[in-house]
C-alpha cells in the first residue's frame, strides 16, 4: 500500500460491522458495482483490486467484502441461454443468485 493514504479507511476483507443485516438493495448494488470494477479492469489479481475498491467506496464498506467475492465467484460465465449481447446482474441480496438482464441499479 502506498505511504499516503488515498482511501478513508485500510482495505478490510470484513467491511465494517453494520448495525444490523446488509439491506438487500445494498448488497445487490455491491455486488454489480464491484462485477463492474472487474469488467472495465479485468485484473490479474481481482482481489487485491477489490480490496481497494470497497476501502474508498463508502456504500461498499458496509457490506463484507467475502460475501462479495463469494457473490462473484457463482457468476456464469457464459451468457444468458438464448440472449446475445445480454450479461448478468446479481439480485436477491446474500441469498441471492445472478439473473440474466441488466441490473435496477446502475
Amino acid at each position: 500500500m502506498p505511504t499516503e493514504r488515498p482511501f478513508l479507511h485500510d482495505p478490510d476483507p470484513g467491511g465494517t460491522k453494520p448495525l444490523g443485516a446488509v439491506p438487500p438493495a445494498l448488497f445487490d448494488l455491491a455486488v454489480n458495482r464491484a462485477d463492474a470494477a472487474l469488467r472495465g479492469l479485468r485484473p490479474r489479481h481481482p482481489e487485491t483490486v477489490l480490496a481497494a475498491w470497497h476501502a474508498r467506496t463508502r456504500f461498499a464498506r458496509r457490506v463484507p467484502l467475502a460475501a462479495v467475492l463469494a457473490a462473484l465467484a457463482q457468476k456464469p460465465s457464459e451468457e444468458p441461454s438464448g440472449l446475445s449481447g445480454v450479461s448478468w446482474h446479481w439480485a436477491g441480496g446474500e441469498l441471492g443468485a445472478w439473473v440474466a438482464g441488466r441490473a435496477p441499479f446502475p
